[in-house]
């Protein structure tokens, strides 16, 4: 096997900056909807909250004059360039549970990237059909035997997480850049009783939003967050399939990554800092002004389309196998 490298997230810890603190032994996506009394609104606040005060504290870090440099993944660098060690392959073995964005969300975020590497033109960006949001991390950066242990203790779960999100369904809204020293995201916060703009149109979607099929589905109260499908499968995992959870954070962010750093070229002097932190502020103020409100711009429920993707494998960049892939609506 190769040397090991250092993980990004050893330099590039993702803390959480909501204020949530998590007890030892409980479910930690309950302790921010206990925090947040149950409500829709509060939890997204707290979602917000989070993101704002990273790319705050990321803003800090690339406009500082003490700037040292970013934090360029050493794998994906060795997998990008094929002369620095050949024949390298990833020894990082996962298992996750992702949600697959709908073609709407991927238009969007293909238009987010195209405005990012014209502002950084060496960036490496996330091929479309590989994005996704990881809604449960099981366990990372583990050998293929424990990774196809950890499966097998599972199998007779797998079913029934990958079409959770068939009848229980959670809305996201409100997509934003976040991004930091190593990577960039479009992040997305739970949704807090906005108008619908893309509702699924189905008895079953009426069903599972708790409304009667003649009823109008432009609203929805969406007391079933992001958080609590975090939760749930949490539960089913750890509670009902006996699995430890191991993932490598739990903070209150809902996201796909677009892309990461591969060189120091495009943000080596301080105006090209500069420029790179407005660039993004730029797409922001876009996004806030024109997608927010847009039709379908901005909105995905879970599952739509696609339901969970089970899977395991070499994971980072999109990367692995899918076990199973539930159903869409």
């Amino acid at each position: 096997m190769s040397s090991v490298l250092e993980s990004t997230d050893v330099k590039n810890k993702l803390e959480d900056l909501s204020g949530v603190v998590i007890k030892p032994g409980e479910n930690p996506y309950n302790a921010l909807i206990n925090a947040c009394n149950n409500d829709p609104a509060e939890i997204q606040a707290l979602y917000s909250a989070h993101r704002v005060r990273r790319n705050a504290q990321q803003k800090e870090k690339f406009l500082s004059p003490d700037f040292q440099e970013l934090i360029i993944d050493q794998h994906l660098l060795r997998l990008e360039d094929k002369t620095l060690q050949p024949p390298y392959v990833d020894p990082r073995h996962c298992m996750v549970f992702w949600g697959r964005p709908p073609w709407h969300i991927l238009e969007l975020a293909a238009e987010v990237q195209r405005r990012l590497k014209a502002a950084a033109p060496n960036l490496w960006l996330m091929p479309t059909p590989r994005m996704h949001i990881t809604a449960l991390e099981l366990a990372h950066s583990r050998t293929a035997p424990e990774i196809a242990a950890i499966r097998e203790a599972l199998e007779p779960t797998i079913p029934r997480i990958a079409n959770h999100t068939f009848r229980h369904r959670s809305r996201l809204v409100k997509p934003m850049v976040s991004y930091d020293l190593s990577a960039l995201a479009l992040s997305f916060l739970p949704a807090a009783g906005e108008q619908a703009s893309s509702p699924p149109n189905s008895a079953s979607s009426a069903a599972a939003q708790g409304q009667g099929e003649g009823e109008e589905e432009e609203k929805h109260n969406d007391a079933y967050t992001y958080h609590h499908l975090r939760r749930d499968l949490w539960t089913i995992s750890k509670e009902e399939a006996g699995l430890e959870i191991a993932s490598r954070y739990i903070v209150p962010s809902a996201h796909i990554t677009l892309g990461r750093y591969l060189g120091e070229t495009d943000h080596d002097t301080p105006q090209k800092r500069a420029a790179w932190v407005k660039a993004i502020d730029e797409i922001n103020a876009w996004l806030e002004a024109e997608v927010w409100s847009t039709n379908g711009g901005g909105e995905w429920f879970v599952g739509q389309e696609r339901g969970l993707d089970v899977r395991v494998g070499q994971l980072w960049y999109g990367g692995g196998r899918s076990v199973m892939l539930g159903e869409g609506f």
